[in-house]
């Protein structure tokens, strides 16, 4: 007893003179990267921050970026939270259930054109306005990220009107996307993005919703010959960067605060840029293969706007009760400076 209330008066002396006890030991996290190691993400934004990790801690905590992932990109998320990994990332839709209710607000139609605004305001409106951390539960939520605006691509004919959607195969991430495309008339697949170029090339699928640097990260150009695009995005896709709670909880506070610090909306910024330099670059490739972008014309674009209207409706009523799923989605798009296009 004697020594336990000797301990305690040391660590008191301590925190009044400013001074902390050293570290037992160092902190290393494993992080499960299921996208290609070259991948602009990965190489951009995922690597850039595990070192201003380890920078920011002054090396107390270093993360090491796995060069293999350490299950299917579906299982990321349960892998953080069943401490598999000790950090992941992945799409909210891969996980097929509805457990991320409040996700959805970032794979809408007409959420935004530049990844850095549409990130950050995912990030903020998501934290503040519909419970993200509660959806998270069981991890420590570093990050929520969207990518730039999402397309149509498709190897059959151009989109000229909705009927040429209909019967076209399309590999879609779930979520919101894959209702939408059932909507319009087109058969959805759901598959993670590295199965595409199997399915693609060997005429599983005739398209893909994807973003501009996916057809250049995937190596689908050779297979696409049409893309069509929306203001805004004809979709997007929610993302998550989070740590297995109980590997969080090794970490001192003040070391904590300092991942914090660039986290949350320092990173929503960090991938958003590099999603932006990533379709700059494949607009480029996109061009030199000849493939044929074209914007949606005005009967595909009312198409989209009027279903878009009913799932937005939808979800924003499923919500638990005290969360305004339509007032949030306003508050997101006026952030990211983008208006719903006009029925014609």
């Amino acid at each position: 007893m004697t020594i336990k209330k000797t301990g305690l008066a040391t660590l008191a002396v301590l925190a009044l003179t400013g001074m902390a006890p050293a570290q037992a030991q160092e902190v290393e996290l494993a992080l499960s990267s299921w996208l290609p190691p070259r991948h602009p993400i990965v190489v951009n934004a995922i690597k850039p921050w595990a070192e201003q990790v380890e920078e920011v801690t002054e090396g107390r905590v270093s993360v090491r970026v796995l060069g293999k992932p350490l299950g299917s990109p579906p299982a990321h998320f349960d892998m953080a939270r069943d401490g598999v990994a000790d950090i992941t990332y992945g799409l909210h839709s891969f996980t097929q259930d509805d457990r991320f209710a409040g996700s959805q607000l970032g794979q809408f139609s007409f959420i935004g054109d530049d990844a850095v605004a549409a990130s950050k305001a995912f990030w903020t409106v998501y934290t503040e306005d519909l419970n993200a951390r509660e959806d998270h539960a069981g991890t420590h939520l570093l990050g929520l990220f969207v990518h730039g605006p999402g397309l149509l691509h498709n190897n059959q004919r151009e989109i000229e009107t909705p009927a040429d959607l209909e019967g076209l195969k399309i590999r879609v991430p779930g979520g919101y996307i894959a209702e939408l495309t059932e909507d319009l008339g087109a058969t959805p697949l759901f598959m993670s993005s590295p199965e595409v170029y199997e399915k693609l090339s060997r005429g599983v699928i005739d398209g893909v919703a994807f973003t501009y640097e996916a057809l250049t990260a995937f190596k689908l150009t050779n297979d696409i010959e049409y893309s069509m695009t929306v203001p805004g995005g004809l979709y997007n896709t929610s993302w998550f960067l989070v740590m297995d709670e109980d590997k969080w909880e090794e970490i001192s506070p003040e070391d904590q605060q300092a991942i914090d610090a660039i986290s949350g909306a320092a990173f929503a910024e960090l991938v958003g840029q590099a999603w932006n330099d990533a379709d700059d670059a494949a607009k480029e490739e996109i061009d030199a293969a000849g493939i044929a972008l074209s914007a949606a014309p005005a009967p595909v674009l009312e198409a989209v706007r009027s279903a878009a209207a009913q799932h937005e409706e939808a979800w924003a009523e499923s919500l638990p009760e005290g969360q305004d799923g339509a007032a949030a989605l306003a508050r997101l798009r006026e952030m990211t400076g983008v208006d719903i296009p006009a029925a014609q």
